[in-house]
């Protein structure tokens, strides 16, 4: 692959539309829906190839057989390291602690782009809300422990620990941000 910054991967990918592939795990995941919002927002074309485990995608990446992935970091963290992949970006909006230098997509030439993986707690709809709040105090409290926190930075994870109104909020851009792209991609639930 001889792209070596986001600008190289775009121009190469619009002098050969269609030609390059992109290699992702499940369908639908994050890696996945990540390589779309790419292509969408780049208006490049590239090809989808799905793999059933993020492993056999990253070995494909490294043996050539294909050119790309947008992976989790913790999935190829230890290949960068080595120099068995090279890293051009992270998805994230802020530079990562993980691959130091390492610009984003949107500072590398994508503005705008963002494509993280979330998890969050939810609870039934008609939760009285006064025990939601309290859930959520004491899972905030226990995620923001320095062992805790220690647990997720070893696994790659940021620990955020949210209020039920900014994951609601969150989740609804998310919805609004990419949902075109979905759509345009043809990413139904399995």
């Amino acid at each position: 692959m001889p792209a070596k910054s986001v600008a190289d991967l775009i121009a190469l990918a619009k002098a050969k539309p269609g030609e390059l592939n992109s290699a992702t795990g499940p369908l639908g995941a994050i890696p996945h829906i990540a390589s779309e919002l790419f292509k969408y927002m780049a208006g490049i074309d590239f090809v989808h190839v799905a793999y059933r485990g993020v492993g056999l995608a990253v070995n494909d990446v490294i043996a050539g057989r294909v050119q790309m992935m947008f992976p989790n970091a913790g999935a190829v963290l230890q290949q960068a390291k080595a120099g068995k992949l090279r890293v051009l970006a992270v998805g994230s909006a802020q530079p990562s602690v993980f691959f130091p230098g390492v610009p984003t997509v949107s500072a590398a030439g994508l503005p705008g782009y963002e494509a993280v993986s979330s998890y969050a707690v939810l609870a039934p709809a008609r939760t009285p809300a006064a025990l939601v709040k309290r859930l959520n105090d004491e899972m905030v409290g226990v995620l923001h422990t320095p062992d805790m926190k220690e647990k997720f930075f070893n696994t790659t994870a940021d620990v955020v620990g949210s209020t039920p109104s900014e994951l609601t909020a969150f989740m609804k851009s998310d919805v609004q941000r990419l949902g075109p792209v979905i759509k345009a991609a043809n990413i139904k639930a399995e």
